[in-house]
């Protein structure tokens, strides 16, 4: 039987569990045997990829993504052609079990632990690696790959990792862990700047810590950039957080379009931050972000 090829779930004839293959997709395709890089010709890196992305897919489920142009007798044809050259390789990570073309369980691929990592804290668990693996999620799945199946894919992880980020920071937010809570969000801001959520837990977690000011710096920050950006105001949910801060100074709550960010009396303002929020005339003002603020550590 040739390396890479088996005629059930175990692990193909070449491999040797003593030795480490790892497969990873984000941020490029790299795979590495034993810590050593493997040189992948483009056209089979796409299929190694696609397997990963895509494990148990039946021959014609990957020749019609891969090759979407070609009639269903061709693309079969061009994937047995790639599945024979990968068989020749030493280093060949794939399996055939019958009709369908898996990754050989002894490869680790990046993409699973990001999945794995997700569905872990969507059920309620925040494992201490955690941070780490969704730190290392920010990259793009294959950034220059431009196939319909990497774009689904692509979008799918995105928002997987948005949404486990989020969730991390609620959790740590209920259990008072406030500068775990912001990084968790500022990470998620930093993915997708527009994006509200992200935006509101910050607000959320300088309300908490006591810090009003904090609080409306990074809503205005917000605000700025949405009504630059897309013409929009932050939700009324958003808005809202800030009523018990506004409401005792007689402020307007900030909302309708066109509205100008409340005059902050000049004697509430710290005097080293006040000359940094003059984005707009009266109030603190737009900007990248929050200031001092950063993402996660590497």
């Amino acid at each position: 039987m040739a390396a890479g090829e088996s005629s059930g779930g175990t692990r193909h004839s070449g491999s040797d569990p003593a030795i480490r293959v790892r497969l990873d997709l984000l941020d490029g395709f790299r795979l590495r045997h034993d810590g050593a890089p493997v040189v992948i010709p483009r056209g089979l890196q796409r299929v190694i990829a696609l397997v990963g992305l895509r494990p148990g897919a039946t021959r014609a489920e990957l020749g019609g993504l891969l090759w979407p142009d070609s009639p269903d007798e061709r693309a079969l044809s061009r994937l047995r052609t790639a599945l024979w050259r990968l068989r020749r390789s030493a280093y060949c990570p794939v399996v055939t079990v019958g009709d369908t073309v898996r990754l050989d369980p002894a490869v680790e691929l990046d993409v699973d632990e990001l999945v794995q990592t997700a569905a872990g804290v969507r059920d309620g668990a925040v494992p201490r690696q955690a941070a780490v693996v969704l730190a290392a999620g920010r990259h793009d799945l294959l950034p220059g790959w431009y196939d319909d199946w990497v774009l689904v894919e692509r979008e799918r992880l995105r928002q997987l990792r948005l949404h486990a980020l989020e969730e991390i920071a609620r959790a740590q937010l209920r259990a008072g862990q406030h500068g775990e809570a912001l990084q968790a969000a500022l990470e998620a801001m930093r993915a997708e700047p527009l994006r509200e959520t992200p935006h509101r837990l910050i607000v959320q977690v300088h309300l908490a810590e006591g810090n009003a000011y904090e609080a409306l710096h990074a809503f205005y920050v917000y605000r700025d950039l949405i009504m630059r950006d897309l013409q929009l105001e932050p939700s009324p949910t958003m808005c809202a957080l800030l009523d018990h801060i506004l409401s005792p100074l007689g402020l307007p709550r900030p909302s309708g379009a066109g509205s100008h960010p409340p005059v902050i009396p000049t004697e509430r303002r710290p005097p080293d931050r006040a000359a940094t929020t003059t984005d707009r005339p009266g109030g603190p003002g737009g900007g990248a972000g929050p200031g001092g603020m950063g993402g996660l550590v590497d």
